[in-house]
């Protein structure tokens, strides 16, 4: 696949509820298909909205949002989104679920990827009998056996323990090696993301505040640590004192004296958490994050 899987242009939309609030406001980024992409952001950041934008389930109250090439909802087919809930019908078996995703997909139906995923499930047990996480695996059975371009995923692994956690992860990077599947995963389990995730959109303030490949973004950063002195000219994303050392992430934006600092790359998780604890730290996206923002302006 080549272009973009997912792009948004000045995209808003506001809570029902809480006030009415903005989820998002002006929000543009492009996500290049083929990725396997870590949404992330705090509570209330607006990810399961850009989700369910993206999947057609919502109408943005000001922008727009392309996926696949068209508008949003035109591309349901070609797609599948699993929400925090995992709804499936309560009073089906399992094996009935699966037998009704081939049926309501039978173009891309791939049977024997929704049984590998759901292999450890007793086929006569009736869905509102499974627990949370054997709803999770079920809804990603089908989600995977659909053989999506597109894979939309909030919070999939929430209520799983870490083996299935585990074993699933490997599952979903097998379809998108195998496939080029695109996939979109939010997650509050940042550990998880690390060496899974190969992009990256930090949503925080209803905009995309840290968008692309994993490897440029971390690149782009460096931990400085050393004796307590003027951090200029460098952007800084974080800092901190402990007795006489400092400690900060900053942006590389020019050479850093390797004299007066100790100088490592951030891992993934220090680099979102030290974004997540800064909301004031200036955005920073790739340039094929930044497509989208171009032509939003134009």
């Amino acid at each position: 696949m080549t272009g973009a899987a997912i792009e948004a242009a000045g995209l808003g939309m506001k809570y029902r509820s809480r006030g009415g609030g903005w989820a998002l406001r002006d929000c543009s980024f492009r996500l290049p298909a083929g990725r396997v992409c870590a949404l992330v952001g705090p509570n209330g950041a607006g990810k399961s909205t850009l989700l369910a934008l993206a999947a057609g389930f919502l109408r943005p109250a000001e922008g727009t949002v392309r996926v696949l090439g068209g508008a949003a909802g035109e591309a349901r087919a070609r797609m599948a989104f699993v929400a925090q809930d995992k709804p499936l019908y309560p009073q089906l078996t399992v094996a009935e679920t699966l037998w009704a995703g081939a049926e309501l997909n039978p173009a891309t139906w791939d049977q024997d990827t929704a049984e590998r995923i759901a292999d450890q499930l007793p086929r006569d047990a009736v869905v509102r009998n499974l627990s949370g996480g054997q709803r999770t695996r079920l809804a990603l059975a089908l989600a995977l056996g659909k053989r999506p371009e597109l894979l939309l995923l909030d919070e999939p692994m929430a209520d799983l323990d870490p083996l299935a956690r585990h074993q699933l992860m490997g599952a979903l990077m097998a379809e998108a090696a195998e496939h080029s599947t695109t996939i979109v995963m939010s997650s509050h389990i940042l550990a998880e993301l690390e060496g899974a995730c190969d992009y990256l959109l930090l949503v925080d303030g209803g905009r995309v505040r840290l968008g692309g490949e994993t490897d440029e973004l971390l690149a782009a950063h460096a931990l400085l640590t050393g004796p307590v002195q003027d951090l200029a000219p460098h952007t800084v994303v974080e800092s901190r004192t402990t007795g006489r050392r400092l400690t900060a992430l900053v942006r590389r934006e020019g050479p850093v004296d390797d004299a007066a600092w100790e100088i490592a790359e951030p891992s993934l998780e220090e680099l979102l958490l030290a974004h997540l604890r800064s909301p004031q730290a200036p955005a920073l996206l790739t340039p094929s994050t930044e497509a989208a923002r171009e032509v939003a302006a134009v």
